[in-house]
């Protein structure tokens, strides 16, 4: 029993590196270049970047509100 799970497991594995095998691939450098192009025409909607002002931030102290 242990032989036939064995060759069902290696066809598994062949089967993943046969997809694997297919996949179209891009260069480290291409990527890296997307990546930088797509950061520096984001920047300007990064958050973290150019801050969040004080009325849209939902995480800004409460005021407290107190009666005279």
């Amino acid at each position: 029993m242990s032989g036939s799970s064995s060759v069902t497991a290696m066809k598994k594995v062949v089967q993943q590196l046969r997809l694997e095998a297919r996949l179209n691939r891009i260069k480290v450098s291409q990527a890296a270049a997307d990546l930088k192009q797509f950061c520096l025409q984001n920047a300007q909607h990064d958050p973290l970047l150019t801050g969040v002002s004080s009325s849209t931030n939902p995480f800004r102290p409460q005021k407290v509100c107190s009666f005279l």
